[in-house]
């Protein structure tokens, strides 16, 4: 009985699986990109539409967003990765919560299994 066809099946197998996920992570990326912060002209946004500082969640958010937002802050100057006008520390601790949930949760997790 000839194993060979079989494990060349498997590795066949394999390197679709490995270029489906590269695919599927290039596409999140490109979808990540579509949120990344928007420009910082520091100006009082409380007198914008009503809205006030940033709090915890946006801080959060922002944190998640936090790679996507430095490349882009590297190629544009009117994107900063950090939210100026905040609430202070609740915005700063959702800011690196989101933060470790990008680098430390779920992936970092995942990357210490294997």
């Amino acid at each position: 009985m000839d194993c060979e066809p079989l494990a060349e099946r498997r590795a066949g197998a394999r390197r679709m699986r490995v270029v489906a996920t590269a695919a599927l992570a290039v596409v999140a990326l490109a979808l990540l990109g579509a949120c990344a912060a928007g420009p910082n002209p520091g100006v009082d946004t409380s007198t914008i539409s009503g809205a006030g500082p940033y709090g915890f969640w946006w801080g959060l958010w922002q944190g998640m967003i936090l790679p996507v937002t430095f490349v882009v802050s590297l190629f544009t100057d009117s994107v900063s990765v950090y939210e100026v006008h905040n609430t202070g520390n609740w915005y700063d601790f959702g800011f690196v919560l989101g933060i470790s949930m990008v680098f430390g949760g779920p992936l970092g997790a995942r990357r210490a299994r294997h």
